[in-house]
């Protein structure tokens, strides 16, 4: 090369693109996505944990905010906040409101009314169980499965063993229990332990009485065929720690009460209590009526709430 001469330098670059999948694009249709579905399961929370009324109060405030439902100050809503919608001028069955607690949140009650249903959950499985168990043919408690009554109270899921005509659980007017009765009560008492709920254990006789004079009658029969039932399931595995009352009521609640000195009105009422119920009890709360924990008859629910 010539001294003086211009030296040219030349420089290959590599065109880059062609990549654009690895842009942040995604992120933000992952985001969209995300956000999308997390609307979507508060939607069916919501739906979940709220009545009908709570239901209508909210969609009322996101369809007509201004008309039927007050705005306070700020743009906030005090009906929704309480869950109950606002009175309006011609108020129907409908549209009646709500009576909330004032001391209590939309979220506890929430909370409350879904530990409710799970406990009514947990004894309504416990039902099925013991449905179960009755129809094993190998069962104790497939032999007196005619005599078996489960259904559920105002307390708790009710199961009562009755007499009948040539099949009694006690020896006749006695505390000792039948061989088959004591096999039942022992299988009873290791399927009732499977929840954490307390029992209370009734006893009840019929009408006929103990002769004149005597010391001893139906109601301290009731009361010691109440504690012999609560031994054998103890020895079954419910442990007596979970047992909340044990009791006589005599012939004064017959299951059949146009005959009183039927068969039938001779039995053990367990009662698996709902945990307000056993709580009550425990505290010597007087907002339950006697009559109830000990078993009336009369106090049937459905087996779930709607």
């Amino acid at each position: 090369m010539e001294k003086g001469a211009r030296q040219v330098v030349i420089i290959n670059r590599k065109k880059k693109g062609g990549h654009g999948h690895h842009g942040g694009s995604w992120k933000v249709a992952f985001a969209d996505f995300m956000t999308a579905m997390m609307a979507f399961f508060l939607l069916m929370w919501v739906l979940e944990t709220t009545t009908k009324d709570q239901q209508k109060a909210i969609a009322g405030y996101f369809t007509d905010p201004g008309s039927r439902y007050v705005i306070g100050p700020g743009g906030s809503n005090p009906t929704v906040i309480q869950m109950n919608p606002a009175p309006s001028p011609n108020p129907s069955t409908d549209d009646a409101p709500v009576q909330v607690d004032p001391t209590m949140t939309p979220s506890l009650a929430a909370a409350e009314e879904a530990i409710r249903r799970q406990e009514l959950e947990q004894l309504e499985d416990l039902r099925q169980q013991l449905l179960d168990e009755m129809a094993r043919i190998d069962s104790a408690l497939n032999v007196l499965k005619d005599q078996i009554l489960i259904d559920f109270t105002a307390l708790g899921l009710r199961i009562q063993i009755v007499d009948s005509e040539g099949r009694p659980m006690f020896d006749v007017g006695s505390t000792h229990l039948k061989s088959y009765s004591a096999d039942v009560l022992r299988v009873l008492g290791g399927i009732l332990n499977k929840v954490p709920n307390k029992i209370s254990v009734t006893g009840h006789t019929d009408s006929t009485p103990y002769s004149a004079g005597a010391a001893y009658g139906n109601w301290e029969l009731s009361s010691d065929r109440a504690n012999s039932a609560r031994r054998a399931l103890q020895v079954g595995g419910y442990p007596e720690e979970k047992v909340a009352t044990v009791q006589g009521m005599g012939a004064v609640a017959p299951l059949k009460a146009d005959d009183p000195a039927a068969p039938i009105n001779r039995r053990i009422a367990i009662i698996v209590l709902k945990k307000a119920v056993a709580d009550a009890l425990a505290t010597g709360d007087g907002g339950v009526p006697s009559s109830d924990i000990l078993g009336n008859p009369d106090q049937v629910l459905p087996q779930l709430d709607p």
